[in-house]
């Protein structure tokens, strides 16, 4: 009987030390067991927003619960990116990760709240997106060339929207500024929203934008896309040029959207959300509600994203220290 007793002991404790192996297989058999919060870094409207509710609605109908977008703008997307860096690694607070907050915010300004690499476990990039200078219908100039020339005749006349200080949008501002010698003021907003929304007003003549939250108002005559960053013409604006095309090579990489969470999250989550992710990404219906507003669904690894977001990092630094540009 004792050596009965011992052995079921014995039983006991190769369970348990089983479970306690693979806490992550456990988690992610359960996961997720409750709404799961994302975090979107920019105000609602604009592209980061856009492509967020877009595929995040979907991935929680793969998932079985709801995929709650939380706006967190402000600082250039710093102020949500840094709320996410600190959020409990368990897969229910996840992140949008954009070109700006873990690239070119990091690269401008060392002191962030978070480590771009060090804070967070990609899951996936969602899709890459077109960038596009456009202007309110009233300013008198109908392509690139004329703009420019009105721009270079009054320098500090036209005043540029972006969606924050530091953001892939003020960056694209202040190389149009360097290569081109035209001299155009920065008015930041908390999101690409409603910076549309005063270029579309008229109080601001000008802006940078990711085109997904640009492309309604180019569609329906609100504004006048003069210039594009996409490797080539956007199917949606044949007649719009290239940033390349007008020798402005600088500008013309694109913008990016993916799927963060907070390091330290079980792999088999990341492995369960990713799945998720590339399962709606290839959905025609997806694929095509994006080409449509200029954007390219991706859907990589984990380990294919954080290598896209280092280089991106990389070049971020290497512009910043290279053209001197001050973004404070």
């Amino acid at each position: 009987m004792k050596a009965a007793r011992i052995a079921a002991s014995l039983a006991g404790l190769t369970v348990s030390a089983a479970m306690l192996a693979v806490p992550g297989t456990a988690a992610a058999q359960s996961y997720p067991n409750k709404p799961v919060r994302v975090i979107v870094p920019f105000a609602p409207g604009g592209s980061t927003d856009i492509i967020a509710r877009l595929v995040g609605e979907r991935m929680g109908r793969e998932l079985g619960q709801p995929f709650v977008i939380e706006n967190r703008g402000g600082g250039g997307g710093a102020i949500g990116a840094s709320e996410a860096a600190r959020a409990a690694p368990d897969g229910y607070t996840l992140s949008i990760a954009t070109v700006s907050t873990m690239a070119i915010n990091p690269a401008c300004n060392p002191k962030l709240g978070y480590d771009p690499l060090k804070d967070f476990q990609p899951v996936t990039n969602f899709a890459h997106t077109a960038n596009v200078l456009a202007v309110n219908p009233k300013v008198p100039a109908n392509d690139f060339k004329s703009f420019l020339e009105l721009a270079k005749k009054e320098p500090g006349k036209f005043s540029f929207a972006t969606s924050g200080t530091c953001s892939i949008n003020h960056f694209l501002g202040e190389l149009f500024q360097l290569g081109t010698g035209a001299k155009i003021v920065h008015i930041p907003y908390r999101g690409s929203g409603p910076a549309i929304a005063d270029v579309v007003g008229g109080q601001v003549q000008m802006l940078f934008d990711n085109l997904p939250s640009s492309m309604p108002n180019i569609q329906a005559g609100k504004l006048k896309a003069l210039a594009v960053a996409w490797d080539k013409r956007v199917d949606g604006l044949p007649d719009v040029p290239t940033f390349k095309e007008l020798g402005l090579p600088l500008m013309n990489d694109p913008a990016w959207y993916g799927l963060l969470a907070p390091a330290g999250t079980p792999a088999d989550i990341i492995n369960k959300l990713r799945d998720a992710a590339v399962k709606v990404l290839s959905d025609p219906q997806v694929k095509d509600t994006l080409a449509k507003q200029g954007a390219a669904a991706v859907g990589n690894t984990p380990a294919e994203f954080r290598t896209e977001i280092e280089k991106e990092l990389n070049k971020a630094k290497e512009v910043v220290k290279k053209q001197n540009i001050k973004l404070e």
